[in-house]
């Protein structure tokens, strides 16, 4: 018999809901009233399943921030009606999307999980059956009187990820996510392996904060590489409301007098300007390098271990909210969902 733990699908797009039809090259959107006939497990699981698809389904490559709010939206009117929530996205982007569904859902207190897969649903190998079965239990698995997970996850070849700890890393094998800065939570195998002290356990109450409509495309992206030209640093960041520059290592920079000069007008303008390693693992260490000491004088914030998705996420999420020059430095270096490591 079922209990009353019930669970919400989410498709957003992707190759987890595509299907592959003999008579079309192309894969086309799977119905999800048939999805049961393709995964007829999850009647099996102890919980009940709806599923809803958000209008018009995109590949995770095309995905905007007004897809991240109508997301954020469904999630918040179905809170109270459901004990845990699947998230079903491209994987392309889909550490960008979850990233920022930890911070839009701040606080929720429920488990959200991204999963997806590499294959279609229909293909006789597929990962989308494992992906989708397993994300479904854990959304659904109650411990000590309240959701085991309590935060944003993903959900991908054996291994629950922290969203926000995220990255895609590869596009051919299964394994296509890690979590270079920090250990998975739980490992699928004969046994579920559960990580119960790394388990984010929010201790503020679920707050609506964000009340924009819309995210700004007001956040840039300076990547550093050698020999890059300065037009990237003389051009017009007037209408910026953030900058990240993506750095060298554990958070250097070549030293040129374009960057000084921007990260003067920068301060002077009170623009935010955050520093995140290319590296996929480690952490940013202002002033280990003199090489970063431009960073320093420019008062540029530490963006520390966090990746870039979560440091996007961030960025977009504090400009949201709308408070001072001040307080956004103050709150980037503070864990907001378990984004950073803290000490």
């Amino acid at each position: 018999m079922k209990t009353n733990k019930s669970v919400l699908l989410i498709y957003t797009g992707g190759t987890i809901g595509m299907l592959a039809r003999p008579s079309r090259e192309a894969l086309v959107p799977v119905e999800f009233n048939d999805l049961v006939r393709y995964i007829p497990e999850l009647s099996l699981l102890d919980c009940t399943i709806d599923h809803i698809a958000l209008s018009p389904p995109k590949d995770s490559s095309s995905i905007e921030s007004t897809d991240w709010m109508a997301l954020q939206r469904l999630i918040i009117d179905k809170k109270d009606a459901y004990f845990g929530f699947v998230v079903l996205h491209g994987t392309d982007t889909m550490s960008y999307a979850a990233s920022m569904a930890s911070f839009l859902l701040l606080n929720l207190k429920k488990p959200v999980i991204f999963t997806g897969s590499q294959l279609p649903i229909g293909t006789l190998r597929t990962d989308a059956k494992e992906n989708l079965i397993t994300a479904v239990e854990i959304a659904s698995t109650e411990h000590q009187g309240e959701p085991l997970l309590q935060e944003v996850a993903i959900y991908f070849e054996y291994k629950l990820y922290r969203a926000n700890r995220s990255t895609k890393i590869n596009a051919h094998h299964f394994q296509a996510f890690d979590s270079p800065n920090y250990p998975w939570l739980m490992r699928s195998g004969v046994h579920m392996e559960i990580q119960h002290e790394l388990l984010l356990r929010p201790k503020e109450t679920w707050q609506d904060v964000l009340k924009a409509e819309d995210l700004e495309q007001s956040i840039y992206l300076i990547k550093l590489y050698p020999n890059m030209p300065n037009a990237l640093f003389n051009a017009d960041y007037s209408k910026a409301k953030a900058v990240i520059i993506e750095t060298f290592g554990s958070g250097n920079s070549m030293q040129r007098d374009s960057i000084r000069n921007f990260l003067k007008f920068a301060l002077s303008h009170e623009l935010p300007v955050v520093n995140v390693s290319q590296c996929l693992g480690g952490a940013v260490e202002m002033g280990r390098y003199a090489s970063s000491d431009v960073f320093i004088d420019g008062g540029v914030i530490n963006a520390h271990d966090m990746t870039l998705e979560a440091t996007l996420a961030k960025a977009h999420y504090l400009v949201a909210l709308g408070i001072s020059y001040v307080s956004f430095k103050k709150r980037f270096t503070e864990s907001l969902c378990g984004e950073i490591s803290v000490k």
